[in-house]
């Protein structure tokens, strides 16, 4: 199995999208929701409730996991959602964002 083509400290390759989740994270919570094909208004508010984002946004960051086949467990998705947000929330939307431009060339 693979791992994220971002690291978790890696957040700031993207800056536009590093000034986004500091100011708004609902909002690329809830794109990375709707990349996985969830609701993209149901997780970007849950993931603005503490413990029930946390636990909402690992649910998404699993997904990706499952999606892209990167190695990982619920309980380390609920770590980094709980100790860096921010970075993971980046981390999962480069990947997913990454995957698609790579679909497109292809």
């Amino acid at each position: 199995m693979g791992e994220f083509s971002n690291g978790i400290c890696g957040c700031f390759s993207n800056c536009g999208l590093c000034i986004i989740t500091y100011f708004v994270p609902c909002l690329t919570a809830g794109n990375n929701a709707a990349a996985v094909g969830e609701s993209c208004c149901v997780y970007g508010c849950l993931s603005l409730l503490g413990p029930i984002g946390i636990w909402s946004r690992a649910k998404i960051r699993g997904k990706i996991r499952e999606q892209k086949g990167i190695d990982g467990t619920f309980c380390m998705d609920c770590v980094f959602h709980w100790i860096l947000p921010l970075c993971a929330l980046v981390q999962e939307a480069n990947e997913v964002t990454g995957g698609a431009q790579a679909m497109a060339r292809e």
